[in-house]
């Protein structure tokens, strides 16, 4: 991964945080008004070009702003970003919805799951390594401009469907563990089709006896990731040590 100054990566953070906002291409305008950049739009502009030609940034053809790319949206998570700690309250809160299941892992994993959507106001999915899937608040994906385009939602509800997509993506946490505790992502051409360019998966494993899967958001690209990361990392840890 290329090298960034220390002005790209507050520009770039920025860019990030205001896209998540908006869903729209940021221009060097507005970060002119809203950041204390010391620097004008014009050296923002060239700024943003160079990291274009990096891969962090691209350009729609009928816009003069600019958009995260995936690289970006991923730097930004692992490097840039100060998660939003839950609340004990919030904690207790969905143990306390799970607990009675905690000697029915099916029941468990679906309720689980559901508390996960109706918490983070997304279409939460999980799916364990005997391939066993469920998911709620698809209905979510409507709030999100991103898939008011009708031919993205039906490919992500496909998606939802491939059982064996969802498979491989736990063979591979399997075969590249990364570091413990680490988020994991999908975004646009990770997801493997390029109608889901403007999609994220934001995802963690879970393991407890015999059971091992993930559970996670899917959603756009531009998630608050400062919730919904922590947010997805508690219910897999807790769905690991409910069931242990």
């Amino acid at each position: 991964m290329a090298d960034l100054t220390p002005r790209q990566i507050n520009v770039l953070k920025a860019i990030v945080e205001e896209f998540i906002e908006t869903a729209k291409p940021v221009g060097s305008e507005t970060l002119e008004k809203k950041h204390s950049f010391g620097v004008c739009p014009a050296t923002l502009r060239n700024e943003m070009a160079k990291m274009a030609q990096i891969g962090y940034l691209s350009k729609p053809h009928s816009s003069a702003g600019r958009m995260p790319t995936s690289m970006a949206l991923k730097y930004y998570v692992r490097e840039l970003m100060t998660p939003k700690k839950l609340s004990v309250s919030e904690e207790v809160g969905v143990k306390e919805k799970i607990w009675d299941k905690k000697h029915d892992f099916a029941n468990l994993l679906k309720e689980a799951t559901k508390e996960l959507s109706r918490r983070s106001r997304k279409m939460a999915l999980s799916v364990t390594s005997q391939g066993s899937l469920c998911f709620f608040g698809a209905a979510h994906l409507l709030d999100e401009p991103e898939f008011l385009d009708i031919d993205v939602t039906r490919v992500t509800l496909e998606l939802i469907d491939q059982v064996d997509f969802w498979l491989r993506i736990i063979d591979s946490i399997t075969l590249y563990p990364g570091e413990e505790g680490e988020i994991r992502l999908l975004i646009g051409h990770d997801l493997g089709e390029s109608l889901l360019e403007p999609c994220g998966f934001v995802f963690q494993q879970y393991e407890t006896g015999p059971y091992k899967g993930i559970i996670g958001i899917m959603g756009p690209a531009r998630q608050r990731y400062v919730e919904t990361v922590p947010l997805v990392n508690y219910f897999a840890r807790l769905i690991s040590e409910v069931a242990g």
